[in-house]
């Protein structure tokens, strides 16, 4: 069997009008994951892989090699007087310093953990944090080999301004060097290097926004929507461009932004010399006709392009579910997996994309145990062989005579399109394009080129992805005002002045309110399964998983939402499902944290009584005939805050984690009585 492993590393283009990067995230993933994931495959003898580099951070990486806190607000900022901060950025600091990862990123460092929880800093606990929020982000490649990491990391606090320039200074020397090891890795064979369309446009969208709905009949699409086919062309044109200016030979394939394709898009990539892409196994059964995941294990030939169809599923256990397994437990379950594959589909290509970034933070380790395990196990299995896509594209192909529009997610585009909030997006670009169409043969070259620029800016992906109520940020409101600020600098140029309607947020409020109400009062409901009392559950809190990051999850699972409260002796759960569903489920986990309480219970004896079980020395309780309901008992659990989750199993698989957003942090002490009133 062969495994194609491709790991796309895509950040947006957060540089604003003047240039001038509004966050970090280039920085701080070229820290801790750009070098770490080709440096983890290299350590591991004759394995191969390809690495998807996207423009945006190609560029955006570059503005770091010399003085990159003129490049950068947040390193900018950092490297000011704390004093001379005005009230707004220094907030906006904290808020930054405090968005890393808690239980995985922050705990590693003591000092970081203590600071974190504050809510309130004077100087010199900010400096530190400052200091420790960067130190956190350096992988484990930085802290094993580079001297002035680790002594710093040792000193924990009481950082100076010196600390700060030799930090940065040796970073932004460290983050020069990445691409030219991407380089020699490519020379030795080990891996492919391919990209994206210049800002991670969804092409088949550029193209003909009617894509969308010959995706999905039911998605709204803007009334007046015009192709941007000259646009996707320069996309294309100008992706190529910086790739070989980068890496000094050309690319010979592309992932398409999200996997997003058609076939117009996919005649215009052939006509521009690529010769080889990936997308969704979505795509593939939608294209054929039928869902038989035995034509899934093979490269493809459609029009002379070699196409490779992602094992979604498989995927997405490394994107999404192998970050709460020990690391040898995840690595056998995808062992195991292949095994079953190769059974069915012998001599197979099994095609694995995912991010090769964001997953890692939420991780232990970044990764390292996973990947270790993972590739070590690979290795030692006789009958797997690691392909990169440059020698895929030499295999032999199956002949695909239909391509259907749709992306990685759902085999359709409604991550993009179809929300009020992200047709609005897509409404403003058609109507800055008509306004420069119409004054255009009055500017100069130089000036068209610039408002170029920013029309091939505001046509990336990721403004719409946080736009609409499917995905959550923190920072949704940073992502809305760049996008807009593209719009506003095109007018700018033009010499006109913008649209009011530019000056207007698009983005709504993103508050947890939206799919998680906490708890208000106790509760004691009786733990039987069955749908009581409405009253019984009042004053509870209620986790909404149909609203939450719904398009992330590989399978959304049964559940739909989670009902959950307690009393003074016992924490309570109730799941709204198809119970249907949850009978034909084998198991649910429950992990309960810091204690050590991570436990499989079976599902099938609940369809008719209730069931009691210890588990060391705290009780659960659980039933499900007509709700799944769970009970557990507070007595001999030492401490006030815990965090829970649930997964629920099918077959051996894992087919939903409860909450979608990680985990559920209660307080065992809460009394509730700031919700009293008389």
């Amino acid at each position: 069997m062969n495994i194609s492993f491709m790991w796309h590393m895509h950040q947006p283009d957060y540089r604003d009008g003047s240039g001038v990067m509004q966050m970090p995230w280039v920085f701080l993933h070229a820290i801790k994951d750009y070098y770490d994931m080709p440096w983890m495959l290299a350590r591991h003898e004759g394995l191969k892989a390809t690495f998807n580099i996207t423009p945006p951070l190609i560029e955006q990486l570059k503005l770091y090699y010399e003085e990159p806190q003129k490049n950068d607000r947040f390193l900018n900022l950092w490297m000011q007087d704390l004093v001379l901060l005005n009230e707004t950025d220094r907030n906006w600091m904290i808020k930054l310093c405090k968005s890393t990862p808690f239980e995985t990123m922050v705990l590693a460092l003591p000092s970081y953990a203590a600071l974190h929880k504050k809510e309130h800093y004077n100087d010199n606990e900010l400096f530190d944090m400052q200091v420790l929020f960067i130190l956190s982000w350096c992988g484990i490649y930085l802290r094993s080999s580079n001297d002035l990491i680790s002594r710093l990391i040792k000193k924990e606090r009481h950082y100076n301004n010196e600390d700060k320039r030799a930090l940065l200074h040796e970073l932004s020397k460290f983050v020069s060097t990445i691409f030219d090891y991407y380089t020699k890795l490519y020379q030795d064979g080990r891996i492919s290097i391919s990209t994206t369309p210049l800002n991670h446009p969804i092409l088949p969208l550029l193209m003909d926004m009617e894509n969308a709905v010959k995706a999905n009949h039911s998605t709204k699409i803007p009334k007046q929507h015009t192709s941007l086919e000259d646009d996707a062309v320069l996309q294309v044109t100008r992706a190529q461009a910086l790739f070989l200016e980068t890496f000094g030979f050309e690319a010979e394939g592309f992932w398409p932004a999200e996997g997003a394709v058609d076939e117009k898009s996919v005649a215009l990539l052939k006509e521009c010399g690529i010769k080889w892409i990936a997308t969704d196994e979505a795509i593939l059964f939608k294209s054929l006709g039928h869902a038989d995941r035995s034509t899934l294990y093979s490269p493809y030939n459609y029009n002379e392009l070699c196409i490779g169809f992602r094992d979604h599923g498989l995927s997405d256990h490394i994107g999404f579910t192998y970050r709460y397994w020990e690391a040898n437990k995840a690595a056998d379950h995808f062992i195991s997996s292949l095994s079953s594959i190769n059974k069915n589909s012998p001599d197979g290509t099994v095609f694995i994309i995912l991010d090769g970034e964001n997953a890692w933070e939420f991780f232990h380790n970044n990764a390292f145990d996973f990947f270790d395990a993972l590739y070590t196990k690979i290795n030692n299995t006789p009958w797997c062989k690691t392909l990169h896509m440059d020698d895929v594209a030499k295999l032999p192909t199956k002949p695909l005579n239909k391509l259907a529009p749709g992306s990685w997610i759902h085999g359709e585009f409604n991550t993009w399109v179809g929300h009020s909030e992200k047709t609005r997006g897509w409404e403003l670009i058609y109507l800055t394009k008509r306004d420069f169409n119409h004054h255009k043969t009055t500017l100069d070259s130089e000036t068209k080129d610039k408002i170029t620029n920013h029309f091939l800016a505001a046509e990336c992906s990721d403004w719409f992805w946080w736009y609409g109520d499917d995905h959550f940020t923190e920072f949704g409101t940073e992502f809305d005002m760049l996008f807009r600020s593209h719009l506003i600098s095109i007018y700018d140029l033009m010499h006109i002045a913008p649209p009011s309607d530019l000056f207007e947020t698009i983005i709504g409020d993103r508050s947890s309110q939206k799919f998680w109400l906490r708890p208000q009062s106790h509760i004691s409901p009786t733990t039987n399964g069955l749908h009581d009392s409405f009253f019984e559950w009042i004053g509870c809190g209620v986790v909404d998983e149909s609203k939450l990051f719904s398009t992330m999850d590989r399978v959304r699972g049964p559940v739909s939402k989670i009902l959950y409260g307690q009393d003074e002796t016992s924490v309570y759960f109730a799941f709204n499902a198809d119970i249907s569903q949850i009978h034909e489920c084998d198991t649910i986990g429950i992990i309960i944290e810091p204690i050590e309480f991570n436990e499989s219970v079976e599902l099938h004896a609940f369809k008719s009584a209730n069931y009691e079980e210890h588990f060391g020395n705290i009780k659960v309780e659980i039933a499900a005939k007509n709700m799944l309901e769970i009970r557990i008992d507070k007595s001999s659990i030492k401490t006030d805050q815990i965090q829970i989750r649930f997964e629920l199993t099918k077959g051996g698989v894992i087919i939903q984690t409860l909450p979608g957003f990680g985990e559920l942090e209660i307080d065992l002490a809460t009394d509730y009585s700031e919700n009293w009133f008389v």
